[in-house]
């Protein structure tokens, strides 16, 4: 990726953002240090990748072939299939299997074609301010396994005069084009804490059935990336209206990976290490509550490349072509 000059911001707790010798934008929280892992898998990683994903070279150079034929025989479809990034981010999360990451590939960018509001010029900057209100944030830390720790703050600090449903959902969308360029997160995928303290029947009113299926059909079959848990805490009782406007969209396999905390910390650390979150989830990782303007300053240095991923899907051509009654292949 490449990187875009910013001007530094430092935040009143002198936080601020610092780049290192390659020029790979990064904050130091403390002991720990929130930044893009764009880095190759290190050996210890490509043992765990040998025996979770089956990743040997002999896979990897087969599947990279047949998924560059599947590409090649797709009509209008434009990526850049003699990149092997590329293609792997879309493989590794299916364990190196190229029919299944190229359903999901074929998926990705339909959804992107049948809904150009959610798949042209979506950048970080054109969600900053999602980040910068905090509804959205990342930890620095990651699971035992690997995982991207990613928080949804779908209550107090959302405010939906400021943050539309759609720009949420945006920039939920470029958290997990994010997740996808990370080797390490394509192995050990994302664990979603949806923090829910504060939710009111003013959030409750954003959502309806068709923003409910449209978000469950873009996660269960659209996102490259091995979902490991969705943790709801914090619930108030409103959420069960919430959750059953969702309900009848949740596949049985999404449905197992969804848990029901509430205020139980002791619940949620039998999924997530204590070691890998705040005091405020119930762990023991002292990570300073850092400002999200400084997270959106962090993005806006790959902001040209997410430019070049907007060129990437199906031409024009291929819009008549789509399932109008779903995402699916």
């Amino acid at each position: 990726m490449q990187h875009e000059g910013n001007t530094e911001r430092k935040s009143s707790m002198g936080i601020r953002i610092e780049t290192d010798q390659d020029g790979v934008p990064f904050i130091q929280l403390g002991s720990y240090c929130l930044r893009l892992d764009l880095e190759e898998l290190s050996d210890r990683d490509k043992e765990k990748a040998l025996t979770e994903l089956n990743e040997t070279p002999e896979n990897v150079q087969y599947a990279l072939a047949k998924l560059r034929e599947l590409i090649s025989n797709e009509p209008n479809l434009r990526v850049p299939v003699d990149v092997d990034e590329f293609l792997v981010k879309f493989l590794r999360p299916c364990k190196f299997a190229p029919e299944t990451a190229f359903k999901i590939m074929r998926r990705y960018y339909r959804f992107k074609t049948k809904h150009p509001k959610y798949g042209v010029r979506i950048t970080p900057n054109s969600v900053r301010h999602v980040f910068d209100t905090e509804v959205f944030k990342i930890l620095p830390t990651r699971s035992p396994d690997g995982s991207r720790i990613f928080i949804m703050n779908i209550g107090a600090k959302w405010d939906p005069k400021k943050v539309t449903l759609e720009d949420m959902f945006k920039a939920v969308m470029v958290t997990m084009e994010i997740a996808m360029l990370e080797p390490k997160t394509q192995m050990g995928g994302a664990h979603v804490v949806l923090n829910m303290e504060g939710l009111s029947m003013v959030h409750f009113y954003q959502f309806s059935p068709f923003t409910a299926k449209l978000i469950a059909d873009w996660v269960q079959e659209c996102v490259a990336v091995r979902l490991r848990g969705i943790h709801i805490v914090n619930q108030p009782y409103i959420f069960n209206m919430l959750y059953a406007i969702f309900k009848p969209f949740l596949g049985e396999k999404l449905r197992k990976l969804i848990f029901f905390h509430g205020t139980n910390r002791k619940s949620l650390l039998e999924r997530i290490s204590a070691d890998c979150l705040p005091e405020k989830f119930g762990g023991n990782a002292n990570i300073p509550n850092y400002p999200g303007s400084l997270f959106s300053d962090m993005l806006f240095y790959y902001e040209h490349d997410f430019e070049v991923y907007n060129t990437y899907g199906y031409a024009i051509a291929e819009k008549p072509s789509i399932d109008s009654n779903s995402t699916s292949s």
